[in-house]
């Protein structure tokens, strides 16, 4: 039993757990035929568009019909979310600039330096709390940004937006762990990088991305310079702002991972020649001090006629001030730029310029055939199945072509595509950590969890928000998140949600589940069938929830914390059905 339960979450499932194809295809408003059952068709946009159902939304989309609801949802800009916006004005970091947050946030290290030496060692009760306050403000800055983002995925109505932004976030994935200024990065990365252009052009996603703190400081580019040899008298080297040489770290990714693909047709050369012409792309991770100031003020005036007096010095400062960037924006430094001719991919690109440089590369690289083909596969992978159909890939890279990197036409090919809607798709992926937590929350119509507790449970499971280190992105196949101690924390998760552990939700508060708290077990296991699991699962899956016997769960289990008492009656149902293969699959 242990494993056909494995089985079943690791590969396609069997027809017995999958609703069987008409045997004449059905389509809804479109002129492609369609495999799957008009029932089926509302499931799979609602498990590929959204998050999950939540109570209502198969109704509402029978309704209005599955193709005016991808007309809908490729349009965000036209759907109001007002509950969502009313839910998140009760963060107060979400809108601050990288600066403001380091203000008003400092960590907890800088405000023990700021305390008179002779205490450190020995604190006040006054100091003590201070020093607490500074460290839950310091943690807000994070605890925000991943609650808030599990937040919108349950809330949203501009459902497809906010999973093609979890698409780009992983595909540009930054990891917040790298070092303090990367925390302070992160709201303005997602809320004013990524989420504006999840729907629009490439090349503009991309150049914001280049542009943006959080990839500038996770693979260093903001260090990355000039080799010897170049005059740097222009800009003067502020505070942590070492000149380290040239960095290929951004260059190897953008070129890797972010367009061209690890099969891209490009050489190490043209990974030299693209870090050589992002030279100068970056940005002040802290405010220099002004004693700082005063020292590259001094330093500026220095040469024959000796170091400036006083009050020149002060002017000079002043001046320089004036021309530092604020911390936290993007700027170009001409003094660290290597200007030298440079060819990539074949392009030549003309010595004794500037920011064109790295501009020039981001549109060959953003306008190349293999680009076009690499976004095609991901964005089909994601959306169709863990291998999508080569006929689909080679049509969706025409369209980002054709349309020069439209991405909202590109998702538009796929998701009304015949193979979008094939049989084989349907419940063909298999969820990850966050979209499980997700889809249960929005099962169970659950209210939002402002604090960290409910990203807990997506760390518990493997996937901890922002929390990859390595630029790849989280793993969006099953055979990366499938194996026996995976299954079973799902499994546990499950039983932690019919404990009423998954913050903002009730197990047995579902719409529908009056009637069923008194109703004889296999009513109750059908109804739970119905709502949970869209009413088809395997005979294995059925005589685990009828019997309440998991064959992979012995004893209690924990929700990484505490341990789980049995669960009876509804609960258990509940807890066994979000465990359940068909539940992780989408």
């Amino acid at each position: 039993m242990a494993l056909l339960l494995l089985a079943a979450c690791s590969t396609t499932p069997s027809p017995d757990s999958t609703p069987q194809a008409m045997s004449m295809p059905a389509s809804i408003g479109s002129i492609a035929p369609r495999e799957q059952t008009a029932d089926e068709q509302v499931a799979h946009v609602l498990s590929r568009l959204t998050f999950g159902a939540r109570p209502g939304d198969v109704a509402r989309i029978r309704a209005m019909g599955v193709d005016a609801f991808i007309a809908q949802q490729l349009h965000p800009e036209r759907i109001s979310d007002a509950r969502l916006d009313a839910w998140l004005s009760q963060f107060e970091t979400l809108d601050l600039s990288f600066n403001e947050l380091q203000k008003l946030y400092p960590r907890p290290a800088d405000a023990l330096q700021r305390l008179n030496p002779a205490n450190r060692n020995s604190l006040s009760p006054k100091d003590s709390a201070e020093l607490r306050k500074t460290a839950e403000g310091f943690r807000k800055v994070t605890t925000e940004v991943m609650a808030a983002r599990i937040g919108r995925a349950l809330l949203t109505e501009r459902q497809l937006d906010e999973v093609m932004t979890d698409f780009w976030l992983n595909h540009f994935s930054v990891f917040s762990g790298k070092a303090v200024p990367m925390r302070y990065t992160l709201a303005e990365y997602e809320n004013e990088t990524i989420r504006p252009r999840a729907l629009g052009k490439f090349r503009d996603l991309l150049g914001a991305v280049a542009k943006s703190p959080a990839m500038l400081f996770y693979l260093d580019n903001w260090q990355s310079a000039a080799d010897s040899g170049r005059p740097r008298t222009q800009q003067p080297r502020l505070a942590n702002q070492r000149n380290r040489g040239l960095n290929e770290n951004y260059g190897r990714e953008l070129l890797e991972l972010h367009t061209l693909g690890v099969d891209g047709g490009y050489s190490q050369q043209d990974v030299i020649n693209v870090a050589r012409a992002l030279t100068g792309w970056t940005f002040l991770p802290q405010a220099p001090t002004p004693q700082q100031i005063q020292q590259l003020a001094g330093g500026a005036g220095a040469g024959r006629a000796g170091r400036l007096n006083g009050r020149a010095q002060q002017r000079a400062g002043q001046a320089l001030a004036a021309r530092i960037p604020e911390p936290g924006v993007f700027y170009f430094n001409p003094a660290v730029h290597d200007a030298g001719e440079k060819t990539v991919l074949g392009t030549t690109l003309r010595a004794g310029r500037g920011i064109e440089d790295g501009e020039q590369v981001l549109d060959i690289v953003a306008r190349h055939p293999a680009t076009a083909r690499h976004i095609a596969f991901k964005l089909a992978r994601r959306f169709v199945s863990d291998e999508p159909p080569e006929d689909l890939v080679e049509r969706a890279a025409e369209v980002f072509t054709r349309t020069d990197g439209d991405i909202r036409e590109v998702l538009r090919s796929i998701i009304t595509s015949p193979e979008f809607f094939s049989s084989k798709s349907f419940r063909a992926k298999l969820k990850t950590p966050f979209e499980v937590v997700v889809s249960a929350l929005r099962a169970l119509d659950a209210a939002p969890d402002p604090s960290q507790r409910t990203a807990q449970f997506v760390t518990q499971l493997g996937q901890p928000i922002y929390g990859r280190q390595t630029p790849d992105g989280w793993p969006d196949v099953a055979g990366e998140w499938m194996g026996a101690g995976a299954i079973l924390n799902r499994i546990n998760f499950g039983l932690a949600v019919g404990a009423n552990r998954l913050p903002g939700a009730r197990a047995t508060a579902f719409p529908g589940a009056e009637p069923l708290r008194t109703a004889s077990r296999d009513a109750q296991v059908d109804g739970v069938i119905a709502v949970f699991l869209g009413g088809r699962v395997s005979p294995e899956t059925r005589e685990i929830l009828l019997t309440g016997r998991n064959p992979l769960q012995s004893g209690n289990a924990t929700d990484g914390e505490r341990e789980i008492p049995p669960l009876q009656g509804l609960a258990q149902l509940v807890g066994l059905a979000i465990g359940s293969p068909e539940f992780q699959r989408r």
